[in-house]
């Protein structure tokens, strides 16, 4: 294997992390609720601002930063739910898919009122920036880190859903949400606790994004929301497993989209976009998805 092929799977292997990282916020909602959260992506954002004013502003040591991060960040998606969503939640669909939309405009427009829309440098971490060579290739670390903690964080939400009260209470609600209810399941926390691991997850992935691509500025969070959504699909939403695989899927293909067909660079986002036309004609359930019946 050459060197530049080693270099382009290892980008691959890390964006297609970053994107399975954020996807699982969105199939973990949809799960659940059987709604799309398209305001996913600005929570995304807005994560990376609270990184990035924590960091550079407020000199907070990193690790700490981070920590406050991903909370802030939960606490945010809470509230979006409980603000946004839980009012319209007998409402009609299209009711909390128009919502979602509106969210989503209000993060946008809020974060180009506060922060402006000039982009901003993500400040450098010297430990992430560090660099690896394996073959004769000079890898960062940050780029071997995004894989692990996606595995990791797989492997915790795995065991959460499948082993714990909070995963059964949730795996109840997903499948039959008025017998649930009457079960005597808190219909309420579970959702709120979804939203919050959905959006810690999406701040997760917004600090690694940042270190890797060191730019924030307001509409960031709009292209990289679609993609993983996109990847959400393609690997069954609702499915985490799924959520994983096709992120990995779609990193992989487009790196090396660029990698090996340096003419269609220009069209890299519209493989994305292709990819889940395709998915949608062959596999409209996606490669772990299964059929479901809509209640109505």
């Amino acid at each position: 294997m050459s060197s530049t092929t080693l270099q382009h799977l290892a980008n691959g292997v890390s964006l297609g992390s970053l994107y399975a990282l954020v996807a699982i916020g969105y199939t973990m909602v949809y799960g659940i609720l059987r709604m799309i959260n398209f305001a996913h992506g600005d929570i995304f954002m807005m994560a990376a601002y609270f990184a990035f004013f924590g960091i550079a502003t407020f000199r907070v040591p990193w690790p700490f930063a981070f920590i406050g991060v991903i909370l802030a960040t939960a606490l945010l998606g809470m509230l979006v739910e409980r603000s946004a969503y839980r009012p319209l939640r007998d409402a009609p669909k299209n009711s909390i898919l128009i919502s979602a939309i509106g969210v989503s405009f209000l993060l946008e427009n809020l974060a180009n009122y506060l922060f402006s829309g000039k982009p901003k440098a993500f400040p450098e971490i010297t430990f992430f920036a560090n660099t690896v060579v394996i073959g004769g290739v000079s890898i960062q670390v940050i780029t071997f880190f995004i894989p692990a903690v996606t595995m990791i964080i797989l492997a915790i939400l795995l065991y959460i859903i499948n082993r714990t009260k909070l995963g059964m209470a949730m795996r109840a609600v997903s499948k039959d949400y008025e017998t649930a209810m009457v079960m005597g399941i808190d219909i309420n926390k579970v959702i709120a606790a979804t939203f919050a691991i959905g959006s810690g997850l999406a701040a997760m992935g917004a600090i690694m994004w940042g270190i890797k691509y060191p730019q924030v500025q307001p509409m960031m969070g709009v292209m990289p929301g679609l993609k993983c959504f996109i990847a959400a699909v393609i690997g069954g939403i609702g499915n985490i497993k799924g959520a994983v695989i096709g992120g990995f899927i779609l990193g992989l293909g487009e790196i090396l989209l660029v990698a090996k067909l340096s003419s269609l660079t220009g069209y890299r986002d519209a493989f994305a976009f292709i990819l889940l036309i395709l998915i949608l004609i062959f596999r409209p359930t996606g490669i772990l998805g299964e059929k479901t019946t809509e209640k109505v």
